[in-house]
């Protein structure tokens, strides 16, 4: 079943052609990544698939019903974690079933239950200034686990993180995606992010945004991937079409 159509999608912005006509079906419990050049249009990408742009033309469609231009539908993780200093660590992730109107006692007893594979048990009733950026991405993501669980956007989730730190949580991740099967679409310029995470990868032309390239990656070994990071570089490289 297709969790996420994109059809025809084409996005201005401040008179600037951002987006042009692009289409993408992302099945159930598929882990697409969206990689491309920065400023190429990927967060506005992600933004209409939310809900939170409208495109100028074209459909989003999630599980089959039209959800264009609406937010509320699935759940989005930014690259800031934007965790509340005010508040615990449980408390944050608790956020969205509190709006949902969950009682604080019954969302505790849900987020408590995520806390182990979120990397995070112990650490309930620390404050965000108290943490690693490691682990306030790692509560970041259960708070939006939470708000909807089947379908997630992350955009760059792991990008102000250094290296050592972005590859654990890279693998992390995967692993925790393996267990939990949620459809996810990632945002990212970093094309070994790519190749380790994505089911499916849509790299995408300067902007204006188009689809150049779609790579499928199961089964893909070593070489392979290998051989699909030349392809993508070379489509990374390749001068704008006219």
């Amino acid at each position: 079943m297709t969790a996420i159509k994109v059809s025809g999608v084409s996005k201005t912005l401040e008179r600037v052609l951002t987006l042009d006509n692009i289409s993408m079906a992302i099945q159930c419990r598929e882990f697409a990544v969206i990689l491309g050049p920065s400023g190429c249009g990927k967060s506005t990408l992600l933004n209409t698939i939310a809900g939170l742009l409208k495109p100028d033309q074209g459909q989003i469609e999630l599980g089959g019903v039209d959800w264009t231009g609406r937010t509320g539908r699935i759940s989005y993780m930014q690259q800031k974690d934007l965790l509340l200093p005010w508040q615990d660590i449980l408390d944050n992730v608790c956020i969205p079933l509190l709006l949902r109107g969950v009682s604080r006692k019954d969302a505790h007893g849900q987020a408590r239950r995520y806390l182990q594979d979120f990397g995070l048990e112990g650490f309930e009733r620390y404050y965000p200034r108290q943490l690693s950026g490691g682990m306030r991405q790692r509560a970041a993501l259960l708070r939006t686990y939470l708000f909807t669980s089947d379908i997630m956007l992350l955009d760059e989730p792991f990008a102000t993180l250094d290296a050592i730190t972005r590859h654990k949580m890279q693998v992390w991740l995967k692993e925790l995606c393996a267990k939990y099967q949620p459809t996810v679409v990632l945002v990212t310029h970093d094309i070994e992010e790519a190749l380790l995470l994505a089911d499916t990868i849509y790299v995408l032309s300067p902007r204006p945004a188009q689809v150049r390239l779609r790579v499928e990656m199961a089964g893909a070994n070593e070489q392979r991937k290998n051989q699909l990071k030349q392809e993508i570089l070379a489509v990374l490289e390749s001068p704008p079409a006219d």
